[in-house]
């Protein structure tokens, strides 16, 4: 089994790594990280670089596809080299899955259409005017598609999907050795739990605002 995961300048580094960091322990599977081009790739804040040491082309079928999202995504909504490529190895792909704003590049390949799935919980409208059907639950799986909500649920998307792939007592004890078991000290997690005045801020300054 190939496990693809996506790069694009200005990734968030989480959406990324945190499905890798379950999945990669699939038995027998490889995981890949692709890009474009091959070589670094920085995340949102510049901070950081993840090298993709192969290019879209050089895996033309992987088994399952991992999009993150990230402030990059706005600037490949367009860019037919990777929608293509999504077309293309989702056309063979066993599981086709996103994390955060990842969906709206599924959604703008046209892979979501009348889906269910989910994003961040500013782009859910805008994952809709893509033609998906968005839900604001933490990952959603519709067929082969699974999407995750924002940053932090890739974990726990990498982590449902490693219990279909390889079954429930292995991605139990992959949760128990990565010490899966999140206690946040706030409970302010999602638009419903925190303080209103918080959730119009940022939603005003989203850049996912509808005009």
């Amino acid at each position: 089994m190939q496990i693809a995961i996506v790069l694009f300048d200005r990734f968030t580094a989480l959406d990324a790594v945190g499905p890798y960091e379950m999945l990669s322990r699939t038995p027998g599977a490889q995981t890949v990280l692709v890009a474009e081009r091959p070589g670094a790739v920085r995340n949102d804040s510049g901070s950081l670089a993840l090298v993709a040491d192969r290019t879209l082309a050089d895996v033309p079928a992987p088994d399952v596809i991992i999009v993150p999202g990230g402030p990059g995504q706005s600037a490949q909504m367009e860019n037919e080299a990777l929608l293509g490529w999504l077309r293309t190895a989702d056309a063979d792909s066993t599981w086709t899955t996103s994390v955060c704003t990842g969906s709206l590049l599924l959604a703008a390949a046209g892979l979501l259409t009348g889906r269910r799935a989910t994003s961040h919980w500013l782009a859910l409208d805008t994952l809709g005017t893509y033609g998906a059907e968005p839900t604001g639950e933490r990952v959603v799986t519709d067929g082969k598609y699974v999407t995750a909500a924002g940053v932090s649920s890739g974990i726990d998307m990498g982590l449902t999907l490693l219990g279909r792939i390889a079954g429930d007592e292995h991605a139990q004890a992959v949760q128990l050795l990565t010490e899966y078991d999140p206690r946040p000290p706030y409970d302010c997690g999602s638009p419903e739990k925190a303080p209103a005045a918080m959730v119009e801020k940022w939603r005003a300054a989203s850049r996912f605002i509808l005009t």
